[in-house]
């Protein structure tokens, strides 16, 4: 339950990167509200899933899976470049995530 737990932290983190992004590119309160919302929103996920999972653990997959997702949808909503080796880089990220998840006791 505390890695499902961590699944949706994950995907709240990076919605609240990218919804920062977004918030810069607008001036209302709205777009300034957002990130804050999912600010609460995403720290609790991650106490959540804190509680079956060893802090470390659950922070490395976290913010780990969060750059990662960050990256891919920066280049497909807001055309950032990646090059070859900056994805190479992203694909080690992926390989310790894997191995920290296969290797975790809980």
């Amino acid at each position: 339950m505390a890695w499902l737990v961590l699944g949706i932290a994950v995907i709240t983190e990076i919605i609240w990167a990218l919804s920062l992004k977004w918030a810069a590119t607008q001036a209302s309160w709205l777009a300034s509200s957002v990130p804050i919302a999912l600010s609460f929103v995403n720290m609790g996920l991650l106490a959540l899933a804190m509680r079956g999972l060893p802090a470390g653990t659950a922070y490395a997959v976290w913010t780990g899976l969060g750059a990662v997702g960050v990256t891919i949808f920066g280049v497909m909503l807001f055309g950032e470049k990646l090059n070859p080796v900056q994805a190479g880089f992203i694909g080690l990220i992926i390989v310790g995530v894997v191995g920290t998840k296969f290797f975790a006791t809980a």
